[in-house]
């Protein structure tokens, strides 16, 4: 049970516009902590509302109400029955969860929007959601069409098994839904619209005998507002084990849209829309850029996925429908995708639609009117009308959706910060509303109706249907207070809004610039939108600590909502000085995961540096902060005699005390500094006489004091290849471990320094190699975010490179040694989120080594965060969630390649094996060794 101003804070908001407070949030472990829940709830009169991943778009998982996160515990898949085709799930269980379980048995859970990674299956089945592949469910393929039966809790505290038909209801409940359905069924039937996508309202027409009176599906779809959903059963339909995918490209969406009809007949299981509107996006974000350079030429694009028995079955389907829009006059451009990776690359540009809706800050898209539908014949006409209306209130829009049953969604540019912006939204909301329901529509075709809808529905249904709205909700939830004033009784459209007229965050006066957010830091907390990206559990670096707890306060989004609330000032009023802010920073392992992973470039580490500065003001940090993020200073003393220095770590009594006063864990040994460091090297070996290109190789503190081994062989290799190597000619250092601690301005104190030391070179253009990654993202990265004005910080950014990275351009890795064997790769989070694994495999192919890069997220150690005592289970959770088993798995004669010090550092903890930086796979090359017969070096 959390009811602290910080936890409330947390679940203020979603992935709509809208905003409000909890009362306290409930993180219950089995149902029947649900159940003594809503007891206390009950006795108090609090309202509740049920959440799994916060990903409604409407406003529904907002509430001043008591929220129930299903998604911690209550996440499992009870119970597969194969044979009737069916799943017992919880209402925590993600949506790829389930699937990977059932496709096992080429079964599969049919809704999954473009969330499905990491939204639940109660928060679908509760919003009546649907998906790419929710045609497969029939004609309506909505979430509710799933539905076999629901274990609810009512608030009154009736715990209730539903179905179809009346068995298992009381006689008053069933007599009083009987009696709904007799008085309002010619009604339902009249003023339902006739089209795939019906998602708006309540599902009365479940409850008429033609669909079998079916009480489970009439709850779906209730966003809350009737019952909590302790339980469902689910049908699923057969997952085809291969697949085919046609991308057509067509001059815009308008004219796709005419087209989808005769695409239809060759009934696909998937057909999708991606708009210019979209990949523009792409572009600016430099988000999935590799993937989107696989589509054929054209403005828009649709998706056509076709399903098999076999390969060549799937790609058939796919040949036959290419060769009949052939003989077409305007035939659109075409390709057919047969390898399933290439697939999933082009099903990422539509899957981040979402994600890359807006660009920060110049591009602010909200998703108040997200997800119109009409009958898909009808689409092309609604969409030029639609633009029409737009271009009439000087809206921009991007534009994607599920076409293949009618469904738009839309990200428009609506000012909701102030009050004129706010009448216009309003104004817009009542248009727009009046379209789409000329032609026959729904306000929502798939993700409900929450705030944003549901104060239009009278224009839908009439007022005498939204009376049966009414009356419905009364009969399972008397006293109302089940997610109040959603859908029945409605909040006002424009109200509850996240920012609004009256949005004034408190101006703080910060050490980084934010140059990308016009330098303010509340434009920087207000990135994130609550997409809900960072809840993935599998695959990705983004975000490891989440990854290990399941906790939202863990999650980049709940990150930046936290510090969006600090600033806010309502909920914490404590600004910089908040421990729940810090508590929720504390497992930030500054990885960077999310400036790489995040579609709109949320970056918690710098937003932690940030906050750390200001929480620590004028106060003693613990002393870790002391013993790892001066590391530069103790590893320069420890080097004028490193044996002394080794002996007082590494021996008992001494080791232990050390670690003990330095906050450290006992379970890890302190490094060991080098005999000789690799400056030291560098000075007394002299000049080699090579002449070349000149080359800054940067001797960060690590490699420079703990292994100098990795620089030595970084300079072997760069003066094989023809470069003339250099290095700083006084002691520097990037300040990395200082930012963990926020120890800023010390960390600019030391970029003044490398700034006047290194001019020479940066006036010269002298590219900066660093074999750090760590290191290089500072450059690259914190560099000019703390230096915004300064020329020289700008162009040293732009002349750093990491190893890889230099080694890949042009021509340069032409003159690589072969080196044959195989090897396994783990990428550094910083690497990863700021220059990508593309150089590294573009290297390791050129070598000729046959590598794989894994899916391995972060390792864990990040830096000082695995070394901290009060981390170091988490650290080792992180480790073995995906990389330490890998490397274990990994053949004894394959490499294992690591550019980070602290993942090597994790390797060699956690396993029996060393793993290499590139320049020492490189030297292996230039040396003649064969893979796997690397000697120990320091």
């Amino acid at each position: 049970m959390r009811f602290s101003p910080g936890d409330r804070a947390l679940y203020a908001t979603d992935l709509s516009a809208y905003r409000q407070v909890p009362i306290g949030v409930v993180v219950p472990k089995d149902a029947d902590d649900v159940v003594a829940a809503l007891a206390a709830c009950r006795e108090h009169g609090a309202p509740v509302l049920g959440r799994g991943g916060g990903t409604s778009l409407g406003g529904q998982t907002c509430n001043v109400a008591v929220v129930i996160d299903f998604s911690k515990y209550m996440n499992r898949l009870v119970e597969l029955d194969t044979e009737r085709k069916t799943a017992r799930v919880q209402p925590g269980l993600v949506g790829l969860h389930c699937r990977t379980a059932t496709s096992e048995h080429n079964l599969t859970w049919a809704p999954d929007p473009a969330t499905f990674e990491y939204c639940t299956l109660g928060g679908m089945i509760v919003n009546n959601s649907c998906g790419v592949h929710s045609t497969m469910l029939g004609m309506n393929g909505r979430s509710s069409d799933s539905v076999e039966e629901l274990e609810i809790l009512t608030y009154r505290g009736e715990r209730l098994r539903v179905g179809a038909g009346t068995d298992g209801l009381p006689a008053e409940l069933r007599d009083k839904l009987v009696a709904l359905r007799d008085r309002y069924g010619d009604l339902v039937r009249e003023r339902y619209p006739k089209i795939p996508r019906r998602v708006s309202g309540y599902n009365l027409d479940d409850l008429l005998d033609e669909n079998g009176f079916h009480v489970a599906r009439s709850l779906s779809g209730t966003e809350g507002t009737c019952a909590l959903v302790l339980e469902a059963t689910v049908r699923l339909v057969d997952w085809p084990p291969s697949r085919s995918l046609v991308a057509l490209g067509y001059p815009d969406q308008y004219v796709a849209a005419d087209h989808l009809m005769e695409i239809l007949e060759h009934a696909p299981i998937g057909l999708e829309a991606v708009d210019s509107s979209v990949t523009e996006n792409l572009k600016k974000l430099r988000f999935n850029l590799d993937a989107f350079a696989l589509y054929p030429e054209g403005g828009a694009w649709l998706l056509v996925e076709f399903g098999g028995e076999t390969p060549s079955e799937a790609a058939d389907k796919g040949r036959a429908l290419m060769a009949e829009l052939r003989r077409n006059r305007h035939a659109p451009t075409m390709k057919l995708f047969e390898d399933r990776a290439e697939q999933k690359k082009v099903w990422l540009v539509r899957e981040s639609s979402i994600g890359v809706s807006r660009v920060p800050p110049d591009l602010e898209t909200w998703s108040c009117w997200e997800d119109s539908a009409v009958h898909p014949e009808q689409m092309g006409a609604y969409l030029r009308d639609f633009k029409k209306l737009l271009d009439r209130y000087e809206y921009y829009c991007v534009f994607f959706g599920h076409y293949g049953q009618g469904c738009v969604h839309s990200r428009i540019t609506f000012d909701l910060r102030s009050a004129e912006g706010v009448r216009k939204f309003r104004s817009w909301m009542e248009d727009a509303s009046d379209l789409v329901l000329s032609y026959g529509g729904s306000l929502s075709g798939e993700h409900g109706d929450g705030q944003s809808h549901a104060e239009l529905l009278p224009k839908m249904f009439g007022n005498e249907l939204v009376g049966a709205f009414r009356e419905f909700k009364a009969i399972w939830d008397p006293d109302f207070k089940m997610n109040p004033h959603k859908v029945v009784d409605p909040y006002p459209l424009d109200s509850n809004l996240r920012l609004g007229a009256a949005h004034h965050p408190r101006p703080v006066t910060t050490h980084f610039r934010f140059p990308g957010d016009r330098g303010s830091f509340a434009l920087a907390t207000e990135r994130c939108f609550g997409v809900g990206k960072c809840r993935r559990t599998e695959g990705g670096t983004m975000c490891p600590s989440f990854m290990a707890t399941r906790e939202e306060k863990h999650t980049t989004r709940g990150r930046a909502h936290l510090l969006f609330e600090m600033l806010k000032g309502e909920a914490i009023t404590d600004g910089w000085r908040n421990d729940t802010v810090k508590e929720s920073l504390d497992l930030c392992l500054a990885c960077k995961g999310c400036k790489g992973d995040c579609p709109v470039k949320v970056d918690i580490a710098t937003y932690k540096a940030e906050f750390l500065s200001h929480y620590y003001a004028r106060r003693l940090r613990p002393a870790s902060a002391y013993a790892m993020g001066l590391f530069y200073w103790w590893a320069r003393l420890a080097s004028r005699a490193p044996r002394v220095a080794n002996y007082f770590a590494q021996r008992a009594p001494f080791g232990p005390v050390l670690k003990r006063l330095g906050g450290i864990t006992p379970n890890r040994a302190l490094p060991v500094f080098a005999p000789q460091t690799f400056t030291r090297w560098f000075a007394e070996r002299g000049s080699n006489g090579a002449g070349g290109e000149r080359v800054l190789l940067w001797p960060d503190t690590f490699n420079n004091h703990l292994y100098p081994a990795t620089a030595i062989a970084a300079v072997e290799v760069l003066e094989a290849l023809g470069y003339r190597v250099e290095i700083p000619r006084r002691p520097l250092c990037c300040g990395r471990p200082l930012y963990d601690f926020g120890m800023l301005k010390l960390a600019k104190r030391q970029l003044r320094q490398i700034l006047e030391a290194v001019a020479p070179e940066i006036d010269a253009g002298v590219p900066v190699v660093g074999i750090e990654p760590s290191c290089v993202a500072v450059f690259r990265d914190e560099l000019v975010n703390l230096f915004p004005e300064r020329e020289d910080a700008r162009r040293l950014s732009e002349q750093t490179f990491a190893f890889s990275e230099f080694l890949a351009r042009d021509g340069t890795g032409e003159r690589l040694p072969r080196l044959d064997g195989r090897a396994v790769v783990h990428g550094h989070c910083h690497h990863k989120a700021l220059v990508r694994m593309t150089p590294d495999e573009a290297v390791l192919g050129r070598l000729g080594l046959d590598f794989k890069v894994l899916d391995s997220g972060c390792c864990g150690l990040a830096g000082s965060f695995g070394y901290e005592r009060s981390h170091y289970d988490i650290s080792m959770k992180i480790g073995e969630r995906a990389l330490l088993p890998a490397v274990r798995k990994a053949p004894k004669d394959a490499l294992v390649i690591a550019d980070g010090f602290s993942c090597r550092q994790q390797v060699a903890h956690a396993t029996d094996r060393r793993a290499l930086h590139l320049a020492e796979v490189i030297q292996l090359a230039l040396q003649g060794d064969v893979a796997g017969e690397y000697p120990e070096r320091r």
